[in-house]
């Protein structure tokens, strides 16, 4: 006779099934508990350990001793090795068996001298499939290595995650042992945990989720786990459930395996390395037994290190990305920051990235994959366009700590109007496990209900690696078409975009930058790697530069081509979203600096190399060679070398006439020692004596005033600023009753991400630092430059010296500022009022500007208290305005009519040691008639930048000076000279302009190269099938529209012989 029914009572249904499938609780007789069966221990353990990672040849050779479970191991960044001797009992014939191990640290297993599978128990891998039927003739006996590096998936944090790794924590291995598998119960575990999901996920409330929870109850009745015979039976209940369809008008989820893995972090680069070969060796065996399952990939760098130390690995990734189950996506060479890198280096990223897929996989990326990146430039949608792409994924603004972000699904319009598809996953993660949380998620929290019924649904354990495991796939094909849940399927990145696209015509638009309310203290932290990251930026630009022009000067010059292509991708590494933003381990932090070394002497080689080249067979005096880099004019005071090491003062026009990217000769005997005040060095000219400096005015109150004849400024006697006059109009710029160059310190804790974050509560602690009277002393007086400086007490441990410089013909003044820094949670900023009411300023980004209100009347204008801006900011009214312009800084804001660049921070972690210690940079102040863009506030932060070289030349230097390009309209800027990535005979450059003012213009381009073809192509160097462009008299029209990039390739002619 059947059992009675009984009256449900839901709590208590719940806990049941749950407590049915519970690892913890009554493990002795229920389901979970018979996951697996029959087990013996490993036949033999040995290891050793080693504080390098070594490759696997010589690993194998080392000296293994004796181990066994529970022993330690470490410390933390070194390598445990283990050889695992396995004898398979004779009895397990016909079942599946596993290694199971479970060690703190992540493993990774090698059989046959091949890596087959990632172990670590923080992404739920502890086992590996030895085989899934033991078979007759199969092998008995096996040795395999297990590597574990002494990490988990996120480091090594002491006490938390994001504090400093811990350097003597140990490991242990927990378990080591074969145990036959019971895929049956796996399968019921599974289906189990799918309908508790539905019965919490859809409530008390609706029928489909007591439906799930009856068919669970019903399921724990007929299975008992002490039975295999009655599984079937359970099963048969899940499938019925299971099987019944949704409706033609659910929503779609297209679930990608995803295995997000940050370049370095808080693990340094080398173990990345690692980690890509566990995670991906991973998703080459899920690949392997699930044919319907796809995983998309970025980042060409992890790619490449995979391809130079696990050849076989790689060659298994081509032939899944033959068969379309491994996808790259992104198109650039890592993961980059949104914010910092120039505008040239993201084109890097993408020119980089893009070439090694078509290289690799055959193809390049057609979507923009960043999903964990501080913020999106409103540049980021013109430089895609340029590269091929026209969608885009992220979800990263789902961190917003004010407002929620308004759409999903959306067309992304960047600042000169190109637009891409843009898709943020709805279950707000790119981690997702395959829960029916997740799923449900997906659905309710979708912006752009009604207008796309698509969503990405991207799994597998992420930041540190991991990626999907066989059970989340196994989730997700039982959800594949279930009544009241959304559709699910494996899909692609072209799939899901294509499928959003045949709906797009409902899609709202979003113009401008993506700007994250989050994380605003990375625009700051970590002062060293952003002077390191402009710099480097600065060298590259002028390497290419000058080696284009020896190529075009010189028949014997070999392009350095591979050289650069290596300090490139160096560069392009240290961009990577938490690196060069700071947010990463001390480890980290010390290789990023070792890159930016490596590429600054390189490239200082390389500089010398070009400027070798271009003097080569030039009659002329020997001494120095002078090349402006930038493209107008340039009359600048410069230090000169001076034989003994020391240095003179020179005033240098830059050669010709309205001269772009220019050379001259200056001979060392034009140096003129004079103490007082050193003579100008001219090339082909003297200096104008009405350019001579006024010597600074020192007032019986101790304060000084430094004039030039275009600018007045005066410091009182701590070092501030208390008028700055444009001399012309008489115009002050400082706010009456105030003072710039304002030094002020605020205490600076945030909520938990500590290198990351600045709060707007910050504000409130605002405190001046106040120097001591009569600290202000003259420095250089008058002739080409007046200098005064000053030192100032911040705190009891930390200290500042400055020095102000205003050159000769120069319309801005210079603070050459050197700080000792050693705080705890301090931000230290730089304040000038201005006499000057606007409710916007403007913000340099990459290749253009954009404004931002100066007022908090709405949560979105009060979230941006902390922006990011690149070389200058500005606050104009009309007919006037201030600038405030920086070597190597990136945070700034302008509250009110209060111009602030952020200095430097103070985090504790992840690096204990951030920001401790000297630093150097340079700001300046340039007050400016009209509009910034007339008054050549963007050419000034340019010359801050791109200083004149004054090259040693190792024989005669061109006698006559020599330019190579000019523009005829001050709008558009020729940021980039280099050799064409495919350059029949090395004779092809490419010029990238843009035009900078935010105005349509017509431009003509003049060079004086010998240019036999002149055509445009886009950002991946793609000549434009329109063919060429007509060259008269060594000139080019080119029309731009507002903050267009345009990209040209000008064939060279033959050299003579």
């Amino acid at each position: 006779m059947a059992a009675a029914p009984a009256v449900k009572h839901w709590r208590t249904t719940l806990e049941r099934v749950e407590k049915f499938v519970s690892p913890v609780y009554f493990t002795d007789c229920n389901l979970r508990g018979r996951l697996f069966g029959d087990s013996c221990p490993v036949a033999e353990l040995s290891s050793f350990s080693t504080p390098e990672r070594l490759p696997y040849q010589e690993a194998v050779q080392q000296d293994f001793r004796p181990a066994q479970v529970g022993d330690s191991f470490g410390p933390t960044w070194w390598t445990c090795w283990f050889r695992v001797e396995l004898t398979i009992p004779e009895e397990w014939v016909g079942q599946e068996v596993h290694l199971r191990w479970e060690s703190d640290g992540e493993g990774l297993v090698w059989r046959d001298g091949e890596p087959v599978q990632g172990l670590t128990k923080e992404g739920e891998k502890t086992s590996y499939v030895l085989t899934d039927r033991l078979g007759e003739e199969d092998p008995r006996s096996l040795t395999l290595y297990v590597e574990v590096a002494c990490n988990g998936l996120l480091g090594a944090g002491k006490g938390s995650m994001i504090a400093s790794p811990d350097p003597e924590k140990m490991f242990r291995v927990s378990r080591a042992e074969l145990a036959v598998f019971h895929q049956d119960v796996h399968k019921l575990l599974v289906d189990l945990e799918l309908l508790l999901g539905i019965a919490k996920g859809l409530g008390e409330d609706n029928q489909r989720s007591f439906q799930a929870l009856y068919t669970a109850n019903q399921m724990v009745n007929v299975c008992d786990p002490a039975q295999p015979e009655t599984f079937s039976v359970a099963q048969a209940l899940a499938s019925k459930f299971f099987g019944q369809r949704g409706g033609e008008s659910q929503h779609t989820i297209h679930a990608m395996g995803h295995c997000h893995i940050d370049t370095a972090w808080l693990w340094p680069f080398k173990e990345t390395v690692r980690k890509c070969a566990r995670s991906w060796v991973t998703v080459v065996q899920l690949m392997e037994r699930n044919p319907e399952f796809i995983f998309a990939c970025s980042q060409a760098q992890q790619l490449q290190w995979v391809k130079s130390h696990y050849p076989g690995l790689h060659a298994r990734l081509q032939e899944f990305a033959c068969r379309g189950q491994f996808v790259p996506v992104g198109g650039t060479w890592v993961e980059m920051d949104g914010n910092l890198p120039s505008g040239e280096a993201m084109v890097r990223q993408f020119l980089q990235g893009q070439n090694f897929f078509l290289q690799e996989f055959g193809k390049m990326c057609s979507e923009f994959w960043l999903p964990d990146t501080f913020g999106y430039s409103a540049q980021l949608p013109q430089i895609m366009r340029s590269c091929g792409i026209r969608r885009f994924l992220t979800q990263k603004l789902s961190w917003n700590l004010v407002n929620s972000f308004p759409h999903h699904t959306f067309f992304w319009e960047g600042l000169d109007g190109s637009r891409v598809l843009a898709h943020f996953p709805p279950g707000d993660s790119y981690g997702m496990q395959g829960s029916v949380e997740e799923v449900l998620k997906t659905v309710t929290k979708n912006r752009d209900k009604g207008r796309t019924n698509h969503s990405a649904f991207l799994f597998g354990f992420g930041d540190g690696g991991g990626g999907p495991t066989q059970t989340m796939v196994d989730r997700l094909k039982r959800l594949r078409d279930t009544d009241g849940l959304p559709r699910v399927q494996f899909s692609s990145p072209e799939r899901l975009f294509s499928a959003l696209e045949t709906h797009s015509g409902q899609l709202c638009t979003w113009v401008g930058e993506l700007f994250l309310e989050l994380h605003n203290g990375t625009y700051t932290t970590h002062a060293q790697i952003k002077k390191g990251n402009r710099e480097c930026e600065r060298i590259l630009h002028d390497v290419e530069l000058l080696s284009s022009l020896a190529l075009a000067r010189s028949a014997q010059f070999l392009y350095p081509a591979a050289q650069l292509q290596d300090l490139w991708r160096l560069l392009l590494l240290n961009q990577f979203h938490d690196v060069v933003t700071g947010s990463c381990i001390q480890l980290v932090a010390e290789e990023a600096m070792c890159h930016y070394e490596d590429i600054r002497s390189h490239g200082n080689t390389l500089l010398s190399a070009a400027a070798a080249a271009l003097c080569a067979g030039e009659p002329g005096p020997e001494g120095l060679l002078i090349v402006n880099t930038l493209p107008w004019k340039r009359t600048e005071v410069l230090a000169l070398p001076r034989p003994g090491g020391a240095h003179s003062l020179g005033l240098i026009p830059s050669p010709g006439d309205s001269t772009q990217h220019g050379l001259c000769s200056c001979s060392h005997p034009n140096l003129i020692a004079a103490p007082a005040a050193p003579a100008a060095c001219v090339c082909n000219a003297r200096a104008p004596s009405d350019l001579a400096s006024r010597p600074p005015l020192i007032k019986t109150d101790g304060s000084v005033t430094l004039d030039n004849g275009i600018i007045r400024v005066r410091l009182d006697p701590i070092g501030r600023l208390t008028s700055l006059v444009l001399v012309a109009s008489g115009r002050e710029a400082i706010a009456e009753g105030t003072v710039g160059n304002q030094f002020v310190l605020f205490d600076d804790v945030p909520l938990y991400w500590d290198a990351w974050d600045v709060m707007d509560y910050h504000l409130e602690t605002r405190k001046p630092v106040l120097g001591q009277a009569g600290t202000l002393a003259v420095g250089t007086e008058g002739g080409v430059q007046g200098s005064a400086w000053f030192l100032l007490q911040i705190s009891p441990s930390s200290r500042l010296s400055q020095e102000v410089v205003l050159d000769v013909g120069c319309p801005y003044v210079r603070f050459h500022t050197e700080v000792h820094w050693h705080e705890a949670h301090k931000f230290l900023k730089v304040e000038f009022p201005a006499r000057v009411r606007s409710p916007q300023a403007t913000y340099e980004v990459q290749f253009g500007h954009l404004q931002r209100p100066t007022h908090y009347n709405t949560s979105w204008d009060w979230a941006r208290f902390e922006v990011w801006a690149h070389r200058w900011i500005d606050l104009s009214e009309h007919g006037f305005g201030l600038a405030l312009l920086n070597d190597c800084k990136y945070g700034a804001s302008v509250r009110g009519n209060v111009l602030s660049l952020s200095l430097l921070r103070a985090p504790k972690s992840p690096d204990a040691t951030a920001d401790m210690g000297r630093h150097e940079f340079t700001y300046a102040l340039m007050p400016h008639k009209g509009s910034f863009q007339d008054a050549g506030v963007i050419p000034a932060a340019y010359s801050l930048n791109f200083p004149l070289l004054a090259l040693p030349a190792p024989g005669p230097a061109p006698a006559a000076a020599w330019s190579a390009f000019s523009l005829s309209s001050p709008a558009v800027v020729l940021e980039t000279v280099k050799q064409a990535e495919a350059s029949p005979q090395g004779r092809t450059l490419v010029l990238r302009l843009y035009e900078a003012h935010g105005s349509h213009v017509d431009c003509w381009l003049h060079t004086s190269l010998p240019v036999q073809e002149a055509v445009l192509c886009d950002l991946l160097e793609r000549r434009d099938p329109a063919g060429p462009l007509p060259l008269r008299d060594a000139r080019l029209k080119l029309t731009f529209s507002p903050f267009q990039v345009q990209s040209l390739l000008l064939v060279l002619q033959p050299p003579p012989n």
